[in-house]
């Protein structure tokens, strides 16, 4: 029961993250930059609610730096991501 609701507290704090970066301007994904403010709102609702599944899982102290740990790799990674895209090979072609 607790590895579910361990990888629902990190899905979570992934979703949320994902919700953030989409109301950011530096949003670099269309799909996502059209959520807007219902991107920040939701970032934030699914940040408690991934809070309260990581202290349900782990504990007040343990959950709140697991929660804090899962949150701020999906908000540094999803930019990276964002930035990768595939080169055709034609750059710098005349």
């Amino acid at each position: 029961m607790d590895g579910w609701l361990s990888m629902a507290a990190a899905l979570t704090a992934a979703l949320s993250a994902a919700g953030l970066y989409a109301g950011s301007r530096h949003c670099r994904w269309a799909a996502l930059r059209r959520l807007g403010r219902i991107g920040i709102w939701s970032g934030a609702v699914l940040a408690i609610a991934s809070l309260l599944l990581w202290t349900r899982v782990l504990g007040a102290g343990s959950g709140f730096c697991a929660m804090l740990g899962s949150w701020m790799f999906s908000m540094i990674a999803l930019p990276y991501i964002a930035g990768m895209r595939v080169d055709d090979g034609k750059r710098g072609e005349a």
